[in-house]
């Protein structure tokens, strides 16, 4: 017999039953505090890289090794092929035109992507690193140490290189983490292709060229460091990792990091000896060592961030909703 009840007369209502154990979730780490970390690294290794290629013997001894003056003119453009190709690469990355187009594309996909802000801070971040970069080798005195094939001429750090890297990583901000990953490898081969041109028309030395991509991955950390600032009391803000990743997301960047390997081999198998035959061997040192530090520095930056998004906080999401009535058929009501 029941009375307007789900529950028959004679037998006790259920109490509250004890609630079972929570699965362990390790709480994500604020990003922040790492970011800050690396780019105060970077900040760090730009100040000493500066230090001993601009004002030491060794350093400036080093540079002219790699890059030795050429014959003609007395200036630092190589003697090879490529110099000409170097050259149209350069003018073509200069272009006011290209540059505002990819500016103008920076900001068109964080407006897509919810991520505005962080397309006007990329733009920003690029736009620093060109003013920075000119104000350093403007203000910056390169010593006299009477060395052969050197100049007191100071071009630390390049402009086009800081520009160019700024402007990946400014991608960076704007995209989800799943496109970040597949850009990471190709823009900082086209970095790298940059850092060389500037080596090979003689436009930079390798320290130069190097101190543009430091400045240019230290500026990014700040700017994502800022991003995570500015969102850190809306619910779903930018976090960094978290400890309890499943085996399909380590799988995932295993197969990831196993293809860009294949294609980093690969590149180096066919583009290696063309360069060898075309080039000095400083030169190709040069070129080399600038090629592997870029992509250490980008992809190390990148997998810091790989999964934080910096979506704009989108307050109406997290308002706090009604919790539905739940109905227990005796004419009253419990909230779940």
């Amino acid at each position: 017999m029941s009375l307007g009840s789900s529950y028959h007369v004679g037998r006790s209502a259920p109490g509250p039953q004890p609630a079972g154990p929570l699965p362990q979730v390790r709480a994500a780490t604020p990003l922040g505090l790492p970011l800050l970390g690396a780019a105060l690294g970077h900040l760090v290794v730009l100040g000493l890289i500066c230090v001993v290629f601009v004002r030491t013997y060794p350093g400036q001894w080093l540079d002219g090794l790699l890059l030795p003056r050429a014959e003609r003119g007395g200036g630092y453009e190589q003697q090879t092929v490529l110099v000409g190709p170097s050259k149209t690469v350069l003018a073509a990355f200069g272009s006011p035109v290209l540059l505002a187009v990819l500016l103008g594309a920076v900001l068109l996909v964080g407006l897509l992507g919810r991520r505005l802000l962080a397309g006007v801070v990329g733009i920003g971040m690029v736009l620093t690193a060109v003013v920075v970069a000119g104000a350093v080798k403007s203000m910056l005195p390169r010593s006299d140490f009477q060395i052969e094939s050197s100049t007191t001429h100071n071009s630390f750090p390049s402009g086009h290189v800081a520009a160019a890297t700024a402007l990946l990583l400014a991608f960076m901000l704007v995209l989800p983490g799943w496109a970040r990953r597949w850009l990471a490898v190709p823009g900082a081969v086209g970095v790298s292709v940059i850092a060389s041109a500037t080596m090979i028309a003689g436009w930079h030395r390798f320290s130069d060229a190097l101190g543009g991509v430091l400045l240019g991955v230290a500026l990014f950390c700040l700017a994502a460091a800022a991003l995570a600032g500015w969102r850190r009391d809306d619910p779903g803000g930018v976090t960094g990792p978290r400890g309890g990743q499943d085996s399909g997301t380590l799988w995932r960047g295993l197969i990831e990091g196993a293809v860009g390997l294949v294609v980093l081999v690969w590149a180096l198998l066919v583009v290696g000896p063309g360069l060898d035959a075309s080039v000095q061997r400083g030169t190709l040192v040069a070129i080399v060592a600038a090629t592997g530090l870029t992509m250490l520095s980008v992809v190390s930056v990148v997998f810091l961030v790989r999964s934080a998004d910096f979506v704009g906080p989108m307050h109406s999401r997290h308002r706090a909703q009604p919790e539905p009535a739940v109905n227990i058929r005796d004419g009253g009501t419990a909230q779940g």
